[in-house]
């Protein structure tokens, strides 16, 4: 018998048909002995729909009341999902993130898990229960609902699989599992059987919507191996674990696209201590993520150009910005461009082959696709280029580095010594 913590996201409890056809699943798999613990999202569109009802009656809805209501979607689900277990003859019960024991801080919109009291879970486990918690959702120190953020319900499950040690946590959705691509790009994407948490974890910052951010931190940090499966096939998932010498041979493992981004340049800054300082402190007090920063030489003596991305919805807010920042400080002209995108390749096997880059460089010039900004890490190698660009991108690179059948990403290279 195992303890298993499994989530369903907003597509596979989206209607009374597939809310049932879920519960037939999960009983399935306790009536093989399993212990089972089971997360759910709202409904698909439901939290789009609640918010969109918050600002009919509100310009500004209160940061709390917004998620005491959005908190109602997950409860709607674990309700109804709860009765269609008890239909098939075995026992359940709903639980809210608050009857769950989910502790978080009170970033009302983007809280963060700080505890789990998990005894009020394993109560009902021990009585043979299923039991059904509302993803995406907590409670602070004063008992004040809050919710984790968009995908927050990845990262309930893997906690909860945490605190609860158990055997994996699964996590169910509308794809079948990791792609070395995203499969509605190119045709010709494959399924990975496993994949390290830091190349899910580089992947999901790059824009691959298979896992949440924090959910894959969640699992690496807590070592809970966690399986990602599709709840409308029955086709074996990825595992997404930790690494190991065979995954140290994969060159390149997958490659990632966002096309969320913007690009602004402020020029002829000041080449001076305490400039950059000067530039991005205001951004962060305005709450905005800045990704990628590059700073170059202007052509003028004792003067320096800065380029950096943010997220595409901030983009107009950071110009403005940006632009009072360089009347400040003297600088030059401020440039910006929403029509941007971040392709990035990823593998473990980075950290120990050279020519990496020069391969992925040399591929997309042949497609006379320009690199306006590169970053690196040990397993990732990002570039910003057109958006136009960014599906052909993903298939040069995709056949560069041979992943539609290459089970190790194969380059012609030497291992350093």
């Amino acid at each position: 018998m195992a303890l298993v913590v499994q989530k369903y996201g907003g597509t596979s409890v989206a209607n009374p048909e597939r809310i049932k056809a879920v519960a037939e699943k999960v009983v399935g798999r306790r009536r093989k002995g399993d212990d089972l613990v089971v997360v759910l999202s709202a409904r698909a569109g439901e939290t789009d729909r609640l918010i969109a009802l918050a600002h009919e009656v509100s310009l500004s809805p209160d940061a709390r009341e917004m998620d005491v209501l959005l908190a109602t979607g997950e409860q709607t689900t674990v309700a109804l999902f709860s009765m269609a277990v008890r239909n098939l003859g075995v026992e359940a019960i709903s639980m809210t993130g608050y009857q769950a024991g989910i502790n978080t801080d009170r970033s009302y919109g983007q809280a963060r898990i700080s505890g789990i009291e998990t005894r009020p879970i394993m109560e009902k486990l021990h009585e043979g229960r299923i039991v059904v918690v509302a993803g995406f959702q907590g409670y602070d120190d004063e008992g004040n609902i809050t919710t984790l953020g968009r995908g927050g319900s990845d990262t309930t499950a893997v906690a909860l699989a945490a605190a609860l040690g158990a055997d994996v946590c699964e996590i169910y959705t509308d794809v079948e599992g990791v792609f070395t691509a995203d499969p509605n790009v190119y045709s010709k994407a494959r399924k990975l059987d496993r994949i390290s948490y830091e190349e899910m974890f580089e992947m999901a910052s790059m824009g691959a919507k298979v896992l949440h951010l924090r959910s894959v931190e969640f699992g690496m940090k807590y070592h809970v191996p966690i399986m990602v499966l599709s709840s409308f096939t029955d086709a074996p998932g990825t595992l997404v674990t930790k690494e190991d010498e065979e995954m140290e041979k994969v060159v390149v493992s997958g490659i990632t696209y966002n096309k969320n981004e913007g690009r602004i340049t402020i020029t002829n800054v000041p080449d001076q201590p305490g400039m950059a300082a000067r530039v991005f402190r205001p951004i962060s007090d305005a709450g905005i993520n800045v990704d990628l920063i590059v700073q170059s030489g202007a052509g003028i003596p004792g003067r320096a150009d800065i380029s950096f991305t943010v997220p595409k919805t901030a983009h107009k807010k950071a110009m403005e910005i940006v632009e009072a920042v360089a009347r400040e400080i003297d600088a030059g002209p401020v440039h910006g461009n929403a029509s941007i995108a971040k392709i990035s390749i990823i593998g473990l096997g980075m950290r120990n082959h050279s020519g990496v880059a020069a391969k992925m460089f040399d591929s997309l010039a042949r497609e006379n696709i320009n690199l306006k900004m590169i970053s690196t890490s040990e397993i990732k190698i990002s570039c910003i280029i057109e958006e136009k660009y960014a599906e052909l991108a993903v298939r040069v690179l995709h056949d560069a580095f041979e992943l539609e059948t290459a089970p190790h990403g194969r380059i012609e290279v030497q291992e350093e010594t």
